[in-house]
């Protein structure tokens, strides 16, 4: 009973802060993209208007961070009982694929307002929202991302670089804005920017979902990890020999599975300390480690 305490109060203190950052960002992206969509349309300006559009990404994926959390955080059960971090996974592909649809919207937006050639020269309240945009949503990747490396939480970090990319947005916006204030002709800017921050938005897409389609596909550690984990079981003594390494991914955690060879002539309970010296040496070395499964096996030799 003391343990299951231990363990829920271990689950619920991460999981109130992730939804606390989470809404605190959701409220600003409120706020922004009211304020992108009204003033641009009052101010003239079509590509702040699409910009609060693009904001509205921004809130999607802070809502599925908000659901989300409420689930992947939550202890083993008869349904899951490796835990339920996967789900963790799942959002994190969500928010990937909502900022790749994201890229491909400005980048498409850009190219038809290049091929129209029809610029406008909007209001100075248009500058200053942008201008806004930006400094908001860099202060909130920064605070979020801090965050979210604390907690060691992906989908957290994911979402940190949703609110980059909306300021990425915001930039080529700025900039043409005021280039289109000093002389109209320069107003052409706004979608050519437009296409090269989409494609940094592009680039972020792949780091955040790639890394969580290979936990969803059961993809184990790299070629260094497996090493480590080699020379740790093989110094602890009684190891004979080590095969069937296997290591998968959940959430931040790695769950390792392996067959040692011992002696054939120890006792059970001796087989048994052994076997719990390497579970116990890699859990305490290495804190990616979140559960070991140990096969005793008797040694040819």
């Amino acid at each position: 009973m003391v343990e299951e305490t231990i363990d829920t109060i271990e689950t619920e203190e991460p999981t109130s802060e992730i939804r606390k950052v989470t809404i605190i960002g959701l409220l600003v992206n409120i706020i922004l993209t009211l304020a992108k969509i009204v003033i641009g349309f009052f101010a003239g300006s079509s590509s702040v208007i699409a910009d609060g559009v693009h904001s509205l990404t921004d809130c999607s994926t802070d809502i599925a961070v908000i659901v989300g959390v409420k689930y992947w955080n939550k202890g083993p059960d008869v349904d899951h009982p490796y835990g339920h971090r996967r789900i963790e996974a799942m959002t994190t592909v969500f928010i990937g694929v909502m900022l790749l649809i994201a890229g491909l919207v400005l980048i498409y937006s850009a190219i038809i307002k290049i091929h129209s050639q029809k610029y406008s020269v909007p209001e100075w309240s248009a500058f200053i929202v942008a201008i806004i945009s930006i400094i908001a949503k860099e202060a909130l990747y920064r605070w979020t991302y801090s965050k979210a490396d604390n907690l060691k939480c992906n989908a957290l970090k994911a979402n940190a670089w949703h609110h980059r990319s909306d300021a990425f947005s915001s930039v080529p916006v700025a900039i043409a804005i005021g280039f289109a204030k000093y002389d109209k002709t320069w107003a052409v800017l706004d979608p050519i920017a437009s296409v090269a921050v989409s494609f940094f938005i592009l680039k972020a897409s792949y780091d955040i979902a790639w890394p969580a389609l290979l936990e969803l596909s059961d993809s184990g550690v790299n070629e260094d990890k497996v090493k480590l984990i080699q020379v740790l079981v093989y110094s602890v003594e009684g190891v004979k020999s080590l095969h069937q390494l296997r290591t998968r991914f959940q959430g931040n955690g790695i769950y390792v599975d392996l067959h040692i060879q011992v002696d054939p002539n120890i006792t059970v309970r001796e087989g048994h300390s052994i076997a719990g010296r390497v579970k116990h040496l890699l859990l305490k070395e290495d804190s990616q480690i979140i559960d070991v499964l140990v096969h005793l096996e008797p040694s040819d030799d």
